[in-house]
């Protein structure tokens, strides 16, 4: 088996929602491959490399080890566990020990491992009911016996036990490259929405084009794109990422009562407008303490010359959020005027605000 130089960053093994983890991945192992072109990003937080030819360039593995150690440092700005082993799964659980095992020595530190390693609790738990507690124990046992009781995974994990596989089925994450191709712009073939006919345009790839060059020009948070996140107002559920950022694990599952349904205005305002709304006799039209407008509004006052004639409206649908601390009261409501515009307000505190437009 291939002597590998392993890598493990803490700090970038947990994937974050903005981005950051992808984007420190793909620095360090850009800067990596400077080292060594046969860097490889096993799954996040994880790196190996073969070190035979670095340690002949560097003039020893100790050299290797610090090179390597300091480009993390500048990079990442974090610490990281190296450590040396022939073979992947051996190499990683070397990373951990931070350990450098000489050539030929990596077979006795895998035996000498505990059976947890190997990641299958039920084939752990079993063993240790028959006085079976490490690695090498369990290599030993008779092929024919462990598969009358276990199944194909376990017999292809006591093969790597036994040194005849160099890696573990799962111990690599097989999108984790295709991501960060994705990233380099050297692979289009990903998740998108198409054209009707599930064909995507020539504009569609001068835009992906021209975005990626502004990102390596000018940074990650040069580009975003719009996404949606929990909350119960347009503008508390509307958020910018930066462009090719990872989509969240799971969706919002919030209840958040209160929430607008669809449809949802194609503008929301940054800056709310001021806006006032009057009855049929002129007078304002104010929401009350449960929730109930004063009486049915019929203009739409942005100024005093500026006003505008209501045919329709729905709502009030009022939002009580924090009552325990802040006890913030909001309403929000639809209108359409006689001009075939469409608004959402809001109102707080006895104000009514201009908080998005409908298409």
């Amino acid at each position: 088996m291939e002597r590998l130089l392993a890598l493990w960053v803490e700090s970038l093994s947990v994937e974050r929602p903005d981005g950051s983890t992808l984007r420190t991945t793909q620095t360090l192992l850009d800067a990596l491959n400077l080292l060594c072109p046969f860097t490889e990003a096993v799954r996040f937080g994880l790196f190996v490399l073969p070190i035979r030819a670095p340690s002949r360039f560097y003039g020893g593995d100790d050299a290797v080890l610090e090179v390597v150690r300091r480009c993390v440092h500048d990079v990442a700005g974090t610490n990281v566990r190296l450590g040396v082993a022939e073979g992947l799964f051996s190499a990683e659980l070397a990373a951990q020990h931070e350990v450098v095992l000489p050539v030929g020595a990596s077979d006795a530190f895998r035996r000498a491992q505990p059976l947890e390693v190997l990641g299958r609790r039920d084939l752990t738990t079993t063993c240790q009911r028959l006085g079976i507690r490490s690695v090498g124990a369990f290599a030993d046992l008779d092929t024919a016996r462990v598969g009358e009781r276990f199944d194909l995974d376990v017999l292809t994990r006591q093969r790597v036990a036994r040194g005849e596989l160099a890696e573990l089925e799962g111990q690599r994450d097989p999108r984790l490259a295709r991501r960060l191709a994705q990233w380099r712009g050297e692979d289009d073939d990903f998740d998108e929405q198409l054209g009707f006919f599930g064909q995507r345009g020539a504009g569609d790839l001068r835009a992906d084009a021209a975005a990626l060059r502004i990102r390596q020009r000018l940074g990650a948070e040069a580009v975003v794109v719009a996404s949606l996140r929990g909350g119960r107002t347009p503008d508390e559920r509307g958020v910018l990422v930066p462009w090719g950022a990872p989509a969240p694990a799971r969706q919002e599952l919030a209840p958040w009562p209160g929430q607008m349904g669809a449809p949802s205005p194609a503008t929301t305002l940054a800056h709310p407008v001021e806006v006032q709304l009057r009855d049929a006799q002129g007078a304002p039209v104010v929401l009350g303490v449960r929730g109930l407008l004063s009486a049915a509004p019929a203009t739409l006052a942005f100024s005093s010359t500026l006003r505008r004639e209501i045919t329709w409206f729905a709502g009030p649908w009022p939002l009580v959020e924090r009552w325990w601390s802040l006890h913030r009261r909001r309403a929000q409501l639809q209108l359409v005027l006689a001009s075939g515009e469409a608004f959402l307000l809001s109102c707080e505190e006895r104000q009514w605000w201009l908080a998005g437009i409908y298409d």
